[in-house]
Order: structure tokens, then sequence, then C-alpha cells
């Protein structure tokens, strides 16, 4: 039996922003859903809970918009990514630095979304 991960959750506290900044910085395919969206990565998904918009059931203590950490695979160099967030306007907070990923050691860059949010960059050397 093999296990995957098929969607994580967020909370997001400005659809607007956050539709822009998933679909134009991260490249996500914007999945519209009810007065919000989700955000698609290939065959991953980010669902969301927002301003108007909470699903059922839900964690015991929500996520507060900010208060989430995810990780995603940069599929060029880290060079490239670097150049990528800054073309966007987006401050990178830590790195390169080296971190253990899914697919052992890679090389990261951290930055935040409009929510604050942390996000992670990881380049693996076999790309």
């Amino acid at each position: 039996m093999k296990i995957e991960l098929d969607h994580s959750v967020i909370h997001v506290g400005d659809w607007e922003a956050s539709i822009a900044f998933y679909r134009d910085v991260m490249g996500a395919e914007i999945v519209p859903y009810g007065i919000g969206a989700m955000f698609r990565f290939g065959d991953r998904q980010l669902n969301t809970h927002g301003p108007g918009q909470i699903g059922h059931p839900r964690a015991r203590l929500p996520v507060m918009p900010g208060g989430s950490d995810l990780c995603f695979r940069w599929p060029g160099t880290v060079e490239q990514a670097a150049a990528h967030l800054a073309a966007h306007g987006v401050e990178v907070e830590l790195g390169p630095v080296q971190r253990l990923g899914a697919k052992g050691t890679g090389t990261s860059l951290y930055f935040r979304d409009p929510d604050g949010t942390l996000l992670e960059f990881i380049v693996y050397p076999d790309q």
C-alpha cells in the first residue's frame, strides 16, 4: 500500500492577494471554490479557509492566516528561484541554506506569502 499526500489546507486573510500571489509567484492553477479558491500544483492541491469560507470538519485548533510552513520543489537552480522571487518583489528571508527534504539534502530559500505563511523553495542536486 502506498499512501500519498493529496492536499493540505492553509488559512488566508485576503482572497484577492492570496490568489494573485499563488497564481503569479507560485505558479498555481487557480481552482475557484465558493467565494475563494484552491491552489493546484500538478496533482497536489492547497485547499483554503478564508474570509467568509471555513471548511468542515476542520482542525481542533484552526491555523490562522500566516500560521503555516510549506515547502515546494523548485524545478531549476537556486539562483533561478532567487531571481524569480526578486522579479515578483518577494524578499528572501533566509537562504540559500542546506536543508533535508523528501528527496534528501537540497538547497533552500525561505520567503513569505501575503499573510506571512513561511514558504520554502528547495532545489535538489539531481534536478
